[in-house]
């Protein structure tokens, strides 16, 4: 469903993939299959979005980012597109990318060029400067890691040294070297 209101150029879009009003949808973008593409949304030329995918109100995607599967991206969250902006110079683009399951929270601010892994999660108004572990809990500026969730997004307790589990799931993982491995 493509809103009346949205400005769709693309002819890349997946099936059962909603497009809500106001959103600017560029032709070179491709955008896969039971995506939520919410109003004031701006899609630029470059940006390759999975399927399941969520992009919330006020969300600008530039050229060079790439959004996998089942991934959620909060309202007004920001994607930056150049490391040295200068008025009327381009640059070479820089990819962005945002592994699958990954959510952002609202108003976030992603540095371009960095990769958020598989899984992770960012909290609201998290400035994210660096590339971000699978599973990870970022929040805070700069973005740091305060915790890990699991696949589903809840909160793992550390058990013993190294050893994690989400109480919600009984989910068992191991952390080491900031590398979280389920284990059952």
């Amino acid at each position: 469903m493509i809103h009346p209101l949205a400005d769709v150029q693309s002819n890349t879009i997946g099936i059962n993939t909603h497009i809500w009003q106001f959103s600017v949808v560029l032709e070179g973008s491709i955008i896969g299959n039971d995506c939520n593409i919410n109003c004031h949304v701006f899609i630029e030329n470059e940006v390759v979005i999975g399927n399941n995918v969520t992009v919330k109100s006020g969300v600008h995607l530039w050229n060079g980012i790439v959004i996998e599967n089942d991934v959620f991206i909060g309202p007004s969250a920001v994607f930056t597109n150049d490391l040295r902006p200068r008025s009327k110079q381009r640059t070479p683009i820089t990819k962005t990318l945002i592994q699958q399951g990954a959510s952002i929270g609202a108003n976030s601010t992603i540095l371009t060029g960095i990769t958020i892994g598989r899984y992770s999660m960012s909290g609201i108004g998290a400035i994210i400067t660096k590339d971000v572990p699978p599973h990870a809990l970022v929040y805070g500026n700069p973005a740091k890691i305060m915790g890990w969730v699991d696949t589903r997004g809840y909160k793992l307790v550390e058990i013993q040294e190294g050893e994690w589990v989400s109480p919600q799931t009984n989910e068992k993982y191991r952390l080491n070297e900031n590398v979280l491995t389920k284990i059952n």
